[in-house]
């Protein structure tokens, strides 16, 4: 008789299905804190985004752009409310909406060239992809005035009826504008690699 003859279903023992596997990787999550993978992050309030806001006004004033742009990106807020986390987005645009088209990319050159020039980069693309989306959101979502209903107007064989279109989204339109022309600019000084980094990070402005 072998040796699997001798062994009926009785005499076989389950036991190996209950030891857990994982605790016997070194490698495993279950031997070391995963929270040790991401660094820590400071919280940062709304009074302390409110009060660099003042500071990048007085920068754009005196002419200092880059000194304003850096300000605002080497204070991301990633962890915070969500009013602190809108008055910085806000405070970013309105450094972006100051500056000529004609000094972007120099501006981003200088930048980039600096001390931690890539990282600001990606922040500032982090606040461009926000910018963009909190926009579209604004666009669609604003409520409608009522319009007072018109008569169709015969005008040589069709009418016309209704507002111009594209009114009332001027403000929404010349913004994303802005974020669209400095998000080409970002990519064509930091790269494609930019945009990945930006999608990879696990921290969100």
């Amino acid at each position: 008789m072998s040796i699997i003859q001798q062994h009926n279903a009785d005499s076989l023992s389950d036991a190996w299905r209950t030891i857990n596997i994982d605790a016997l990787e070194e490698d495993s999550p279950l031997n070391f804190d995963i929270k040790t993978l991401r660094p820590p992050v400071p919280e940062i309030t709304e009074p302390e985004v409110r009060q660099l806001a003042t500071q990048v006004r007085q920068l754009l004033r005196a002419g200092d752009n880059d000194g304003a742009l850096r300000g605002c990106l080497e204070m991301p807020v990633y962890v915070g409310a969500d009013a602190a986390k809108e008055a910085a987005l806000q405070t970013v645009i309105e450094v972006l909406q100051s500056i000529k088209a004609s000094d972007m990319s120099p501006l981003l050159k200088r930048l980039y060239e600096s001390d931690n020039g890539s990282e600001l980069l990606d922040v500032l693309m982090k606040y461009l992809y926000k910018g963009m989306s909190s926009s579209a959101v604004s666009a669609s979502s604003a409520p409608r005035t009522p319009t007072r209903v018109q008569t169709p107007q015969q005008t040589g064989g069709f009418s016309q009826v209704g507002g111009r279109p594209g009114v009332g989204n001027d403000s929404a339109g010349g913004a994303m504008s802005v974020l669209l022309s400095w998000h080409e600019k970002v990519v064509e000084v930091a790269g494609l690699g930019s945009i990945q980094r930006t999608m990879t990070d696990w921290r969100r402005v």
